[in-house]
């Protein structure tokens, strides 16, 4: 499964109330970390099927959802588990230091 695109609108059914846990990454286009760690969040979202989602928030076209989590910069990425953050992270990591920061936020 690739990762999932959520937008103000869905992330609270998307993101609140999955009945799995949530890896929310807040990108932007013009961001070059964001581009950097974009190809280890997928190859993470399909390790993760059924256990963890992916997911994806453009900030510049979705600027509500990182407003009300406080974010400052991006890349930012915040795990959610029964709706609540659990964890967050911000700036790009490769593959494996986010691979553990999810397990250890599991």
């Amino acid at each position: 499964m690739a990762t999932m695109k959520v937008t103000d609108d869905s992330f609270e059914a998307d993101v609140l109330k999955s009945d799995i846990p949530v890896v929310v990454d807040f990108w932007a286009e013009w961001c070059g970390p964001c581009k950097q760690i974009g190809p280890a969040l997928e190859e993470l979202s399909e390790a993760y099927e059924g256990r963890v989602k992916i997911a994806k928030v453009n900030v510049d076209e979705n600027p509500n959802s990182p407003a009300q989590l406080g974010v400052r910069g991006i890349p930012a990425l915040f795990l959610f588990k029964d709706g609540a953050v659990v964890s967050n992270k911000t700036g790009a990591a490769p593959k494996a230091a986010l691979q553990g920061w999810i397990e250890e936020s599991l």
